[in-house]
């Protein structure tokens, strides 16, 4: 019986992500002692076939978590051959929507990312206009994924360590952010707390494309049935629980299968976070759905929404979706379109016509180019809600 307790307890404690055997991926101890944004450690990296011709610098930096503390993250720098002193600057937060180390961008450059395929080619289209490109790993050394707010720290203290590497010459670069799905979440939370956040940063635009702007609609639309993004759902309790572990206490509810799930899904990418939890439910992996209606946990799925926060962008925003993505609550997408126009926000809105979450990426980035390209040059943002 003794044994049987404290594996329980053991079980129903998160479950973090293996450590990078990378040593450059360590938290200094010293890390307290560094503002947010300046620079840790640097490392040059071979080249990346899908980015031909790019330097490609890996940056570690000081970040802040959820609850204020210290953090080390990570860009991954890609600079065009013949690159120009202050040429244009690129965040581009990629959808990782992953739990294990091995999925950061920096290391799936390396390792064949599949899903790069669908924003490769815009970026090597600004890379050779000749912007640079920097690609944060924006769900922090723990992957938390539904983070929202930390993926928004990381991501300003990123631009304002590569900004501040003067081999990197972007010092007084104009910079625009883009990133779409969970790369789109840690764009907009960026974009609306950089004014309070990273107040000295001047950034000309933020491209925000299928955006998950509710988590808990998103959440409550899944429901307890079968669901075939289910996987998605639960890494996001999974990373949650990580960054928010005594408010989201999500292992202490799991049944057997549940922690077997939980267990197999720690160390996952998107794409098999997706096939391993395909059709599952969370009726089939709990011992009471009480978790749902526990204040706390509410409390922190609300707070990284971004459709109830009371905060706006201060830069110009291009937002882009599909109407009929069956993935994220559209509802919840226009709902914080018509606030942040009604807040007088530069919006500008696009749908595009495609069924599914993930080719819409691709099916915007026309108009996305054409956008960031405009805020770089110093034209009006158009508003067009």
């Amino acid at each position: 019986m003794a044994l049987a307790l404290l594996t329980t307890t053991a079980t129903a404690e998160p479950l973090f992500p293996v450590v990078d055997p990378d040593p450059f991926y360590a938290t200094p101890g010293d890390v307290a002692a560094h503002q947010p944004g300046d620079i840790l450690e640097v490392r040059a990296m071979p080249p990346v076939p899908v980015f031909p011709g790019a330097t490609v610098t890996l940056v570690k930096f000081r970040s802040t978590d959820s609850h204020g503390g210290p953090i080390a993250a990570t860009t991954t720098v890609l600079t065009p051959l013949g690159h120009q002193p202050d040429a244009p600057l690129l965040s581009y937060q990629h959808f990782i929507n992953s739990l294990g180390t091995d999925c950061a961008v920096s290391h799936k450059l390396y390792n064949g990312d599949l899903n790069l395929t669908a924003t490769a080619t815009m970026l090597n289209v600004v890379l050779q206009e000749g912007w640079t490109v920097a690609m944060p790993d924006h769900l922090g050394p723990q992957f938390a994924l539904g983070a929202a707010k930390l993926g928004a720290h990381i991501v300003l203290d990123g631009i304002r360590a590569v900004k501040r590497l003067p081999e990197l010459a972007v010092q007084h670069s104009p910079v625009t952010m883009a990133g779409y799905s969970g790369g789109g979440l840690a764009t907009s939370w960026a974009s609306v707390l950089q004014p309070s956040y990273a107040g000295e940063l001047r950034i000309a635009g933020a491209a925000i494309g299928g955006a998950p702007m509710n988590l808990l609609t998103m959440a409550e639309a899944l429901g307890l049935e079968p669901h075939p993004a289910f996987g998605l759902a639960m890494a996001t309790a999974i990373g949650l629980e990580r960054e928010y572990p005594d408010q989201v206490p999500m292992s202490r509810y799991l049944n057997p299968r549940g922690i077997a799930l939980r267990d197999a899904m720690a160390n996952l990418c998107t794409n098999e976070i997706l096939a391993i939890g395909v059709n599952g439910s969370a009726r089939e992996f709990v011992t009471t759905t009480s978790i749902f209606d526990r204040p706390e946990a509410r409390t922190v799925v609300e707070e990284n929404s971004l459709e109830l926060y009371p905060g706006v962008p201060e830069m110009p925003v291009f937002e882009w979706h599909s109407p009929s993505d069956p993935l994220v609550p559209v509802q919840a997408i226009e709902n914080t379109d018509r606030r942040w126009c009604s807040s007088g926000v530069q919006l500008q809105t696009m749908t595009v016509s495609v069924p599914e979450h993930l080719s819409a990426a691709a099916a915007g980035a026309p108009e996305v180019l054409r956008w960031l390209e405009g805020r770089v040059r110093g034209e009006p943002a158009p508003v067009a809600c």
